[in-house]
């Protein structure tokens, strides 16, 4: 059942994904803004559908005007599943523009690429995300760097929090969490040195996996005394810890 359950939700993808590419070279670049975000938002909607996944949304999203959407990072499912909920540019690693397939529909999605180890990507990004909230837009930042097993956040890198915090837009905190089978569960985690078919194989096999997305209260950039981009990222981890349950008696590990 495992096997058959995996190889019918497997087509399902391949078929979704390649109608996503095939609008993205062919009408994407000549529809407007507005609808390229209503697009994105269905197909991520579809997309988590056919996977199997249950979404579950807590709080109370922003729906309008420029923010920086911070979540922890747990799956590559992330990215859709706040997709779903609004149409965000989000920030990856500029190895995935190479990858077959997934690089494409990334790059062709409004993904802002940051080249790790240049002395000018940080720059570069943030001339970019810049650009997205003056279009009253959605930007997503993975502040950790990389996945976890979702059950505590691994420190933040603050420096991309300096775009919003010059642009004066609010910060939200979002706590993704995965469920297996109605347990807190990392059985959807991908993590560490598993590669992405493997991780496919056991997502896509299986039932019962719910994400929850919590909406913490946005923070505000613009106050009488700004905090600073290492206070803002120390804020939104420890909402983010306590939306967890993680009880933050550590001390302040936010790398500069």
């Amino acid at each position: 059942m495992h096997t058959l359950r995996f190889a019918l939700r497997a087509v399902a993808c391949f078929v979704w994904v390649a109608l996503g590419l095939l609008t993205i070279a062919l009408v994407y670049w000549i529809l407007g803004l507005q609808f390229r975000l209503w697009s994105k938002k269905y197909w991520s909607r579809v997309l988590l559908w056919i996977c199997g996944i249950k979404v579950v949304i807590a709080g109370e999203p922003v729906s309008k005007g420029p923010l920086l959407i911070v979540p922890n990072h747990v799956s590559w499912l992330d990215i859709f599943v706040l997709n779903y909920v609004r149409a965000t540019a989000f920030i990856a690693k500029s190895e995935i523009r190479s990858w077959a397939i997934v690089g494409w529909l990334a790059a062709g999605a409004d993904t802002i690429f940051i080249e790790r180890g240049s002395r000018h990507a940080l720059s570069a990004v943030a001339k970019s995300m810049a650009e997205h909230l003056q279009r009253d837009q959605a930007v997503g930042l993975f502040p950790e760097g990389t996945t976890s097993e979702g059950f505590d956040v691994l420190p933040f890198y603050a420096n991309l929090f300096e775009p919003a915090r010059k642009a004066k837009v609010l910060v939200q905190p979002v706590a993704v969490k995965y469920f297996h089978q109605g347990q807190r569960s990392a059985y959807p985690a991908y993590v560490g040195d598993e590669s992405l078919v493997m991780n496919m194989w056991r997502v896509f096999g299986t039932t019962g996996i719910r994400v929850e997305m919590v909406f913490l209260p946005a923070i505000s950039t613009d106050q009488e005394k700004p905090l600073s981009r290492a206070d803002l990222s120390k804020c939104a981890r420890e909402a983010i810890r306590s939306a967890l349950g993680v009880a933050d008696h550590e001390a302040d590990l936010n790398r500069l």
